[in-house]
């Protein structure tokens, strides 16, 4: 089994010495001054390349074939002259679109330089922009490239009219979908324990057995409004869970007290008979009203912050989204002189309550990302993160929310008792480089998190970590792609035991989660691992993937430790242009002794139906 981290044979013997703010803020400060050095000499090689890239030739073939369909450099340049306003509100994409994969590929081949893929969701009018300014290039390119942009130009065909044409109101239905999905064997499905058999799937329910999910989702835009709403019916059958004795062990170890009331039950504990899920549950239901380059939302809508596919260690959809309130600079922003140095910009800031926690119960939480793009290939940004409040601890107030927002010091014991508590804090740092001379082939990335820090950069001992580097295109076969991610929550520092650091918290110790399931990395807490993913696209919309995904959980947090495998293979297809076919078998491997003495094997075959229906649209000319 393939290791991605090797550490000392007892990294935690010695307590670590803390480090003082004055000194992190000190480290922050150097490292930017290091960032600013790197961009000026990523500078200077993009102009030397600049030539090159210019000159590059298009392949001997001038057309490709898209879902049966040829595809010509006039069909995909159809929206040259695309009138597309900056002051119309548009609705965003879901994270388990298919545009994400095609966009992030498209990123990889060297395009679409003014995407920033750490901050997600995208709204559908800010990824056709984006488009915009790639056209020119993209037609100059290869011929895979010119699929994924018409596959592209068809979704969202609505954002980009004629020239002197307005969009005017797009409404109807975007999406109907069905997906069955069926277990045999005992999955794992306890996000802060001992790990999850289904990941990044918004917390949806599954069990052992026949399990479904349908759904329905519908667009509506028109001028600076836009609403956007995806529901389903979701579908699990009955099953066994944790024994009293195993609740109760894993209670008490979050220091949560003994398994009874009133913190039983517990979303993050599955325990005893677990019923059968009949549910119909809202997945989205934003409305948004665009403002100056910001989509200003509320309802319950999509995040994913970070650069990685397997895992974002601050935000992703692990978990079922949370209602919020939503400021996001959905395009680039340049100010004045911090642009010339660091680049475009974007941010985005949501604020909301967590579901689930019953120590302390209904706490809130809320989330920012400013994001640099100092040169096309180079994007860095930070976040943080801060869980606060909760009946029993402190209220939920604005004079509570601006104590933790502008809070950067350490918390003493009586201040984190107190109603003065600033909050469980969590900091990321972040950055994605294709890298010189091989933009096209290599991109590398890595994701941070560290817990009461100003920043990972000040402390990377004390820091998560998902580093990851993906090879776009192999030489003679272009269309094939390798993507590498590891990832550990296991810091080699005293505090690092137990599971009581990275997604844990003193006095939130139900954590990062929402409703039982962790928002951020499916590794979860104290653990370490990776995933790797061999994909070879049919075209701009269809793939075929191989993935293969391990992760250990070290014996001082769960007794006797845990051990997961598993090895999938999927694809997607269109049988038609709007309907798509996916498809995956995955077969896991997993050992607990805490839970099962024996070593457990399960194998998970899901099929998946959806229909795109044309969107209807009402334009209006301009005069």
């Amino acid at each position: 089994m393939l290791q991605f981290y090797v550490l000392n044979a007892d990294p935690r013997s010695k307590p670590q010495r803390e480090v003082q703010v004055s000194k992190r803020l000190f480290y922050v400060g150097f490292f930017l001054a290091g960032i600013l050095a790197t961009t000026v000499r990523c500078v200077a090689t993009e102009n030397s390349l600049a030539g090159s890239d210019n000159t590059r030739t298009t392949e001997a073939s001038k057309t490709t074939t898209n879902a049966g369909v040829a595809v010509s450099a006039s069909s995909v340049g159809s929206h040259s002259e695309s009138d597309i306003s900056y002051s119309w509100s548009s609705a965003y994409i879901p994270s388990d679109s298919w545009v994400y994969p095609a966009m992030l590929r498209l990123y990889s081949l060297g395009y679409v330089d003014t995407i920033f893929i750490s901050l997600r969701p995208w709204t559908r009018i800010s990824v056709a922009h984006a488009l915009q300014e790639s056209r020119d290039d993209i037609l100059r390119g290869s011929n895979e490239a010119k699929a994924i942009l018409a596959s592209l130009d068809s979704e969202l065909a609505t954002e980009m009219p004629p020239l002197g044409v307005e969009r005017g109101r797009v409404h109807g239905v975007q999406s109907v979908y069905t997906r069955v999905l069926g277990i045999t064997g005992t999955p794992l499905r306890d996000s802060y324990h001992l790990g999850q058999t289904i990941v990044n799937d918004y917390g949806r329910p599954y069990q052992a057995g026949f399990n479904n999910i349908t759904g329905i989702s519908t667009l509506n835009e028109q001028g600076r409004f836009s609403l956007f709403v995806r529901g389903e019916f979701q579908h699990s059958p009955t099953s066994q869970g944790y024994s009293p004795q195993l609740a109760d062990k894993l209670s008490v170890l979050d220091e949560v007290g003994p398994y009874a009331g009133p913190n039983a039950p517990q979303a993050t504990i599955p325990t005893y008979d677990i019923a059968a899920q009949n549910t119909f549950r809202l997945q989205e239901a934003v409305l948004s009203f665009h403002l100056l380059g910001h989509e200003i939302s509320g309802g319950k809508s999509d995040a994913w912050l970070g650069p990685a596919v397997g895992g974002a260690l601050t935000w992703s959809n692990n978990a079922e989204n949370i209602y919020s309130f939503r400021v996001d600079r959905i395009e680039p922003l340049n100010i004045y002189l911090l642009s010339k140095l660091l680049g475009p910009m974007r941010y985005d800031f949501f604020v909301g309550s967590l579901k689930g926690h019953t120590s302390p119960n209904s706490p809130w939480v809320h989330s920012e990302m400013f994001s640099f793009r100092p040169t096309s290939n180079f994007e860095f940004g930070f976040a943080r993160t801060i869980i606060w409040g909760g009946k029993g601890h402190s209220p939920v107030t604005l004079h509570t929310f601006l104590n933790g927002f502008f809070d950067v010091n350490d918390t003493t014991g009586a201040e984190k008792s107190s109603r003065n508590d600033p909050g469980a804090r969590f900091s990321d740092f972040n950055f994605s480089w294709r890298l010189p001379y091989v933009r096209r082939y290599l991109t590398l990335y890595v994701d941070s998190l560290s817990h009461d820090d100003v920043s990972p950069i000040s402390a990377p001992r004390r820091a998560a970590f998902r580093p990851g580097i993906y090879l776009s295109q192999f030489p003679g076969l272009r269309k094939l792609d390798l993507r590498v991610e590891g990832g550990t929550t296991d810091q080699p520092v005293s505090r690092s035991t137990e599971g009581k650091f990275t997604y844990w918290e003193g006095v939130q110790r139900q954590g990062y989660t929402n409703k039982g399931f962790i928002m951020g990395d499916w590794m979860g807490r104290e653990a370490k691992g990776g995933q790797a993913w061999l994909t070879y696209h049919l075209s701009g919309n269809e793939w075929i993937q191989a993935q293969y995904l391990t992760k250990k959980t070290p014996n001082d947090f769960i007794a006797g430790g845990v051990t997961q495998n598993s090895f999938s293979v999927g694809a997607v297809k269109r049988i038609r242009r709007n309907i798509e076919l996916q498809g995956s078998l995955q077969c896991e491997w997993w050992k607990a002794p805490i839970y099962r003495v024996e070593k457990q094997n399960d194998i998970a075959i899901a099929l998946q139906v959806t229909w795109f229906p044309k969107l209807k649209q009402q334009t209006q000319t301009v005069h």
